[in-house]
């Protein structure tokens, strides 16, 4: 069989579609780093009203109604440019999950700028507001996949013999789970102002298992667990990547990306401890977390890409058909 790297690129995906999904992705990740802004300044009822502000289209913009107005600027600037791909998709797409992906992404947005509008109507419930927390990292996850998916080279490059090494979809897919969960832990922690309920780092009070006398302690410290947990998946990711898939460059880059993200966000947590919440590593912290998310998810939706490919090779080895008939079923 011929190496899967001779396999010219190839794919319905267009780069402009796929240039302007990115940019939806970006687009994305600023609106999460300027939600964690408002909370790390503490600034989210600082417009007590929604849709409008202060009962103006724009208000006086002073203190914190500079950050939370802003958020609602950059909330609006994204749900155009979902608005934008979701139609571009619609139009000249022809893969119909992929075009789901993107009704997905559209249902998103009109959830997550519901779920903030109550969030100020109801002057920050606890669930509205991580529910509102949660479905921001989920359709952060949703455009970064339509950009991996409208990418022309998607998969294109993923070589077809991995039979004889451990798959490694199932491990990606345990690890984004477990990071996405940790974030959702951290978004309780944070709404709940119990960022600093355990005050020292590494240790807990001086000690590895802090007393745990409030409910801000506890949820503390599960994030502290939550992170140990991350790392060691992130770590078993990233080893088994490096060990049985060191031919697939891609995969590589996505798990020494991943790596390298899970250092900086440990950092930054550390940082943000030691100097009592200070805004910008704070909002680093969860701008940082969501990256690592995003991370995760390409490593896995290549993962999942390279045992399709793998799959088809196969399939069209036993049925005695050349290599390059299973390219349909790369971009069907």
């Amino acid at each position: 069989m011929a190496e899967a790297s001779k396999i010219p690129p190839r794919g319905p995906g267009s780069l402009g579609l796929h240039r302007f999904a990115t940019v939806c992705a970006a687009a994305t990740f600023v609106l999460i780093f300027v939600g964690g802004l408002v909370t790390s300044t503490g600034s989210a009822l600082a417009v007590p009203d929604w849709p409008l502000a202060f009962g103006r289209l724009i208000p006086q913009l002073e203190g914190g109604v500079r950050f939370e107005y802003g958020h609602r600027v950059a909330a609006g600037v994204v749900v155009i440019l979902t608005l934008m791909l979701a139609g571009w998709i619609w139009r000249a797409e022809p893969r119909r999950w992929v075009r789901k992906t993107a009704y997905a992404a559209l249902a998103l947005i009109v959830v997550q700028a519901i779920l903030g509008g109550i969030t100020v109507l109801l002057l920050l419930p606890l669930p509205v507001a991580v529910a509102h927390a949660a479905t921001g990292q989920a359709l952060f996850c949703v455009m970064v996949a339509i950009a991996v998916f409208t990418n022309p080279r998607f998969a294109a490059d993923v070589r077809t013999a991995g039979a004889e090494r451990p798959a490694l979809a199932p491990l990606a897919t345990i690890t984004t789970a477990v990071i996405y969960a940790q974030i959702l832990i951290g978004a309780v922690m944070r709404h709940l102002g119990a960022g600093l309920a355990i005050p020292d780092f590494p240790l807990a009070f001086g000690r590895l298992i802090p007393p745990f006398n409030s409910v801000y302690v506890g949820i503390n410290f599960a994030h502290r667990c939550g992170a140990v947990i991350v790392a060691l998946f992130v770590i078993w990711t990233v080893v088994r990547v490096m060990r049985f898939y060191r031919d697939e460059t891609r995969m590589v880059r996505s798990a020494l990306a991943l790596i390298a993200l899970l250092i900086l966000q440990v950092t930054l947590g550390a940082i943000t401890i030691w100097s009592g919440r200070a805004v910008l590593p704070t909002t680093a912290h969860v701008a940082v977390g969501a990256a690592v998310l995003a991370t995760s998810l390409v490593l896995t939706i290549r993962a999942y890409a390279m045992g399709g490919l793998a799959a088809a090779a196969e399939a069209a080895k036993l049925a005695g058909e050349p290599d390059h008939a299973m390219e349909p079923k790369l971009t069907a």
